[in-house]
């Protein structure tokens, strides 16, 4: 045993194990003690010398929140790059960010709540910039290296504890709080969970926070996957985080439960084990969990368990072994490293959509009209940091062609607006400096004030000109000659006083909204109108002025005439990631907004040599057929210009590829709340349509040749190799993709599937042999009729290319496997959720706590189908599970209905299940369709007899 002095507790003892550590200071620690570390902000425990403690700190592409560090591209431009080793080197950098900031600010955390593993399954996410890749292979390989990076090499301690988000099957805004995805089995286990599952098995994961949105009619808080799923893919301890305010929706807005000590029971029982409610004010949660506690819905134990998993996390971080912390002293920050870094991510982020005539790249010495919204823009999202270095596209290309070589038009509309009284609205003039929002920091930037030190708006004789932009859907902004923002500070006064969009609420917006012979100013983020009044100009609820739009000069004038004086045009698009997408906040279309439309083709007609570069978080369908040259980037960080500018000049071949499917119209999206990849026939996987772009897209300025696919199995694995040499005549890096399909499947397969890739740089002329080595469960799907994985036996393609459309080598290989078992209906009977294929079916809770049933859409009428169900030598009766009121009818080998049961519930609880028998003849292997009528919930299907 190892002997301890009075003044070294076990805790202390770094000669122990973890384990045995956090078991002592367990024992130490008082029940009220164990309560407060259940909140985010956990207090400090000075008897026993235990500093306070921070879930949560925001680092997506870099530290957000804290004040100025190094910007890198968004998460969906990291997933352009189809870069792990890069990815790894990022996570790298801004773990050892986090590192040096704390030193100097004890606010930042070292517990970061990145990255963001949701798929991008639907490209009218509001969120979508977060993400890396519709797929979820391509999503864990990402996300595993930037964890990776995060987390440091050493073998104990970690240089920052990364959580994923969000758990799990979260791709809507859209009534985030209340709204269910119904997502099948199949979907669960081959889509929505992979992509956490292969993160998490990694090693490198230190927790998840559950999502806001419920899945299968039970809120992610208190989902039983957590446990079921989660905790089963490692030995370490990990960490579930609630979302801000989610422990609290479970009474609130999703009435899941009736009161907050139920609901938090429920979600701490279920593996929540901290609470991220009601900001750094911890007193309701330990008030609710005291209150469970009484009420004997928990116990100390399961105190203790959440406790734990916390402690676990700390230690990791050297937190009680300072002196032996490999990473204590990290000071690394905006170092000449990183902003290498930075500009190498933008670069390898920039995906070349299309080419024709070898227009790109740009011969140096090209007169150059930059035109658009976005071109001397270097926006920011809700999840950045504070820009240290900026470079936007137009100071990019200013400094690589030189600024007597280029013409800019931003392409705003020019305008006046004059009061009813004909007084026209006025800025005053007032020294704004350059202050910056969030540039100090902030624990939750949500409630950073906008500024009132600066003089409102006034009306009078002599107007201000004002940039007018239309974001799409009506939604403006309005912006002064000094380049600051119109905003509506606390006290309702207008003022132009910010430095960009942003904002939880976005206080920069408006809309004009026609009224008798003029517009009313409509404030979006007050829902008032401006008024003007002596004293200046604000937003009421009285009183509104009617005003008259003057336009002095329209965006598209001045962009046609500086195109017509050009030999290229560049036309910069795309969004701002504080409007019309982002948090809180869906797409409602993919289309290009109007404004930003009016101006592509303005500069199209004055010159045909036109280049679109989209900088955007997200896809637009986009016409590109007169367009020679399209490209698209993520809002790339802080080195955005300088990166774009280097592609178009050739300095950099382009080679990122698109980590999401570009659809041509909204008429191939399906519905934003339809979950189900499979039956809605989504992403690059299902879908048979056209797409505008394809998964994987990505042209370069090289031209590269494959041969010589070989294949061969072993020890579990696929090995395939494949030669890959650049034919061109510059260097450049080439994705080489392999993908998969099943070539007969008995259940609906992948049209194609990614296996793995590589991005690899090759000068002209030369050649590589690429190996891959795929786990042989790679070719695995969910098989519902034994409940698990199963790898059919037979023929499967292969294919490899530089796209999931543009494959240059094929192949077929033939896998051993389980052949396909009918259904065991007498053993397990049905269990509704394991469908086939539905119609008008969603899939909700059996329970609070577990399990899954189904019920018709809506209340409606709905189909199931069940195939290949083995009757043996023949059954006489049908049993159903069911609650609430309604009518199932069953209908074995898909003719005639066999049996009808009706429920008439007693009572309105959805929970109450009955049990229902009927006469039903069946024998032999046979499909069974089930219909549903009414608002019944139907849990199981059984057969006897």
């Amino acid at each position: 045993m190892t002997a301890h002095t009075p003044h070294t507790p076990p805790f202390r003892d770094r000669r122990l194990p973890f384990a045995k550590r956090i078991d002592d200071l367990l024992s130490r620690l008082t029940l009220d003690e164990k309560i407060g570390f259940l909140h985010q902000f956990t207090p400090a425990v000075e008897r026993l010398g235990i500093a306070a403690f921070r879930t949560g700190q925001e680092a997506l592409h870099g530290v957000a929140w804290m004040g100025p560090a190094t910007v890198f591209p968004q998460a969906v431009g990291l997933g352009a790059t189809w870069n792990t080793d890069l990815v790894r080197r990022i996570g790298e950098a801004v773990s050892k960010e986090t590192r040096a900031m704390r030193a100097r600010d004890d606010r930042v955390g070292l517990n970061v709540w990145s990255p963001t593993v949701n798929l991008l399954r639907h490209p009218l996410w509001g969120r979508g910039e977060e993400g890396y890749s519709e797929d979820p292979g391509l999503t864990s390989a990402i996300a595993t290296a930037y964890t990776r990076g995060l987390r440091g090499d050493h073998p104990t301690y970690w240089r920052t504890a990364p959580v994923l988000k969000h758990w799990l099957a979260h791709n809507n805004e859209t009534g985030r709080d209340v709204t269910s995805s119904s997502v099948r089995p199949r979907v669960l286990n081959e889509y929505d969970l992979r992509a956490f599952r292969a993160t998490v098995e990694a090693g490198a994961t230190a927790g998840v926070m559950p999502a806001y949105n419920l899945v299968n009619g039970r809120p992610n808080h208190v989902s039983p996957y957590l446990r079921e799923h989660l905790r089963t893919w490692t030995d370490q301890d990990l960490l579930v985080c609630s979302d801000a305010g989610a422990p609290s929706n479970l009474v609130d807005s999703e009435h899941y439960f009736d009161t907050h000590e139920e609901a938090t029971a429920a979600a701490l029982l279920a593996g929540v084990d901290s609470f991220t409610d009601h900001g750094t004010d911890s007193s309701l949660i330990t008030a609710r969990v005291r209150g469970a506690l009484d009420r004997g819905l928990l116990t100390e134990a399961d105190l203790d368990t959440a406790v734990r998993r916390q402690l676990s996390v700390r230690f990791r971080l050297g937190e009680f072994d300072p002196e032996y912390d490999p990473y204590a002293l990290t000071r690394d920050f905006d170092t000449p490293a990183h902003r290498a870094l930075a500009q190498k991510a933008a670069e390898q982020a920039v995906v070349l959509l299309k080419n024709s005539a070898g227009l790109l790249p740009l011969a140096p010495d090209t007169r150059l009209a930059v035109v658009g919204l976005l071109a001397d823009e270097c926006k920011l999202d809700w999840y950045s940091g504070t820009l240290i270095h900026r470079s936007t596209p137009l100071e990019g290309i200013y400094e690589r062609f030189g600024a007597q070589r280029v013409e800019f038009a931003e392409g705003v509309d020019r305008v006046l607006l004059r009061t009813s009284a004909g007084a026209f609205l006025h800025v005053p003039e007032a020294d704004a400096g350059d202050e910056v929002r969030g540039a100090g920091g902030a624990l939750d930037p949500a409630l950073l004030a906008g500024r009132t030190d600066l003089p409102a708006l006034t009306a009078g004789p002599a107007g201000t000109e004002l940039a007018l932009v239309d974001w799409g859907e009506g939604v403006l902004t309005l912006r002064a000659p000094d380049g600051r923002y119109l905003s509506v500070a606390e006290d309702g006064r207008v003022r132009a006083s910010a430095d960009q969009p942003g904002g939880w609420v976005v206080q920069e917006t408006f809309r004009l909204e026609p009224h008798a012979n003029g517009h009313l100013l409509r404030h979006i983020g007050t829902g008032h109108h401006v008024s003007v009044a002596a004293d200046g100009v604000r937003v009421a609820e009285a009183g509104p002025e009617v005003f008259e739009l003057i336009v002095v000069e329209r965006g598209e004038d001045a962009v046609a005439r500086v195109a017509a004086q050009a030999d290229v045009v560049l036309v910069v698009a795309g969004n701002d990631p504080h409007i019309n997408g982002r948090e809180t906040e869906d797409r409602t279309t993919l289309a290009l907004p109007a404004h930003q439309e009016r101006l592509l083709r303005a500069a199209r007609a004055a010159n045909p040599s036109t280049v679109l570069a989209l900088v955007s978080a997200y896809p637009y369908a986009v016409d590109p057929a007169e367009l020679p040259a399209v490209l698209w980037t993520s809002h790339g960080g802080q080195a955005a210009g300088t990166a774009l500018a280097r592609v178009l000049a050739g300095d950099v071949s382009p080679a990122g590829r698109l980590p999401q499917t570009w659809y041509a119209d909204d008429a191939d999206l399906p519905d934003l709340l339809d979950y189900d990849v499979i039956g809605g026939r989504q992403t690059y996987l299902y879908f048979e349509g056209t797409p505008l772009f394809p998964f994987g897209h990505g042209l370069s300025y090289a031209s590269f040749s494959y041969a010589d696919l070989a294949t061969r199995t072993a020890d579990g694995s696929l090995h395939v190799t494949f030669a890959v040499t650049n034919t061109g005549d510059m260097t450049a890096d080439e994705v080489a993709q392999v993908y998969f399909r099943a070539v007969d499947p008995t259940v609906p397969r992948p049209r194609r599937e990614l296996l793995a890739h590589g991005r690899v740089r090759l000068e002209p002329g030369e050649r590589r042999e690429l190996a891959f080595e795929v786990p042989l469960s790679a070719f695995d799907f969910w098989d519902v009729a034994r409940d698990g994985w199963r790898r059919e036996p037979g023929a499967y393609e292969l294919l490899a290319g530089a796209s999931s459309e543009d494959v240059r080598l094929r192949t077929t290989v033939v896998l051993d496997g389980e052949p396909a078992a009918p259904r065991p209906v007498l053993r397990r009977g049905l269990p509704a959720a394991d469908f086939d294929e539905q119609s008008g079916v969603a899939i909700v809770d059996r329970t609070k706590s577990s399990g899954d049933a189904v019920t018709a859409a809506e209340g409606g009428s709905g189909e199931l189908l069940y195939r290949d169900c083995d009757f043996g030598d023949g059954v006489t009766e049908v049993t159903v599970t069911v609650a609430g009121e309604g009518t199932v009818e069953v209908s074995p080998a898909g003719g005639a209905v066999s049996a009808v049961l009706t429920s008439k519930a007693a009572r309105s609880d959805p929970y109450d299940y009955r049990t229902l028998t009927a006469r039903i003849v069946a024998e032999g292997v046979r499909d069974v369709r089930i219909g549903l009528r009414g608002p019944l919930r139907l849990a199981h299907v059984g057969f006897s007899g």
